[in-house]
């Protein structure tokens, strides 16, 4: 039977977990000296910090939503707070990953906190941990190491600017691994893409469009068995649009086409295209054309 364990303090983790809490707020974990194998075979944890882990061996299967997550020896895996997380541990499981939590209060006011935005990879999910070589391995636990330095001072003034900044140096350092990532996997990239593509023709051929609306990125992720944010980043990265722009130029082409190629009202052509109001789409169409649809049928004719 599952344990749902809710991780909403650094110092509850800890406890859990069988660590001394140094700091209330930010906590660098070496899960080989728990005593986290005390624990039932199939566990919830549900994230009210963040959190990354260098897992050093494998352990078994891990979900978030319907995915499980591509959770091998020498991967990262990050969370955020409000993800759910199950764990489904193997029966000779031995704990051993490297970790650091920090509370969201701990960033609050710092330029990490301004920034956390774009560390995109806290809301990827399923099949999409980070892959490290020796060399990053290295990186990412000189980075822990320089943290945990700083937690073994006692705090002063100095330490919440020095302990963000040291986060947000390896955040940064994930981002550039995922970079690479992207890089050496441009065929499977280009797989997605190509799904990307068959997924977007086949929304607007039939009357799809007219019956569900403007189609989300979201959509697209799901049929692509990725999270909406590793998705973007993914299409960003291979092609310099985001998915969001790849479907604005999808229906601002088909929308010139039926404005050229029928007799259709521009109102008629509107709900084809998924929009409730034709109002909204003379809008969308002037911003990405330059002139109302109206007025682009004249100037074409």
């Amino acid at each position: 039977m599952e344990q749902l364990f809710i991780l909403d303090s650094i110092t509850k983790y800890n406890e859990l977990m069988g660590f001394e809490t140094r700091h209330p707020l930010v906590a660098v974990v070496d899960l080989s000296t728990t005593r986290g194998d005390e624990y039932p075979d199939e566990t919830v944890f549900d994230y009210r910090v963040y959190a990354l882990f260098l897992k050093q061996t494998y352990c078994g299967d891990i979900t978030y939503g319907r995915q499980t997550y591509d959770y091998q020896e020498g991967t990262v895996t990050s969370f955020a707070p409000g993800q759910v997380v199950r764990v489904k541990r193997r029966p000779d499981y031995k704990p051993n990953a490297l970790g650091l939590l920090f509370h969201p209060d701990l960033i609050r006011g710092t330029s990490l906190g301004r920034n956390i935005g774009r560390y995109s990879f806290f809301d990827y999910s399923s099949r999409e941990a980070l892959h490290l070589s020796d060399e990053e391995k290295g990186i990412f636990r000189d980075c822990l190491k320089n943290i945990e330095m700083e937690l073994e001072r006692p705090i002063d003034t100095h330490s919440k600017q020095l302990i963000c900044r040291n986060i947000e140096l390896l955040l940064d350092y994930c981002m550039r691994f995922y970079d690479r990532q992207f890089i050496t996997r441009h065929e499977a990239n280009h797989d997605v893409l190509t799904r990307f593509e068959q997924e977007l023709n086949a929304y607007f051929s039939g009357n799809r469009a007219e019956r569900e609306g403007l189609p989300s990125v979201k959509y697209f992720a799901e049929r692509c068995f990725l999270s909406p944010n590793y998705f973007g980043d993914l299409v960003k990265k291979e092609t310099g649009r985001s998915p969001q722009e790849f479907i604005q130029g999808k229906i601002i082409d088909l929308a010139k086409d039926e404005l050229l190629g029928t007799d259709k009202s521009v109102a008629e052509i509107a709900y084809s295209l998924g929009f409730q109001y034709s109002q909204h789409f003379n809008r969308y169409f002037k911003r990405g054309v330059g002139m109302t649809p109206t007025e682009y049928r004249k100037a074409e004719a």
